[in-house]
């Protein structure tokens, strides 16, 4: 079965640190462009960060900028989203994805994060709460 399992999430204090990985099975890595999301109640799923196949290039949303880092470990076929300095706006269930892209626009991901509709796979979503 082919899948990603996110882990690592729960409740954390203002200013604190959390890191969310995400496993795949069934499948390698290798070959995909993985992006993080996040969705808190009542609101829309916002994209957090995403990440080359290789590695070599990242993006971030502007909400997360400086306290969120995305890497990846392809020999263990897994992602890691760190997140320090936590803010109660950062509460949501955060969702991993993968994205078979093409070469020419894996290259743009500095950029741009691959869209919605450009992922294969997708999570089943780690809580992540915010709160003193």
């Amino acid at each position: 079965q082919l899948q990603l399992v996110e882990s690592g999430g729960g409740l954390v204090q203002p200013g604190g640190s959390l890191r969310l990985s995400c496993a795949a099975s069934g499948f390698t890595l290798d070959y995909y462009a993985i992006g993080w999301f996040r969705q808190a109640p009542g609101k829309e799923r916002e994209g957090v960060s995403c990440i080359s196949a290789s590695g070599d290039s990242t993006n971030y949303a502007d909400s997360v900028k400086g306290r969120f880092t995305i890497s990846r470990d392809n020999a263990k076929n897994t992602v890691y989203l760190q997140m320090n300095s936590l803010k109660p706006e950062d509460t949501a269930v955060y969702y991993c994805a993968a994205a078979p892209l093409p070469r020419k626009r894996m290259s743009t991901i500095q950029a741009r994060c691959p869209e919605g509709y450009e992922y294969d796979y997708w999570g089943q979503g780690s809580q992540v709460t915010v709160s003193s």
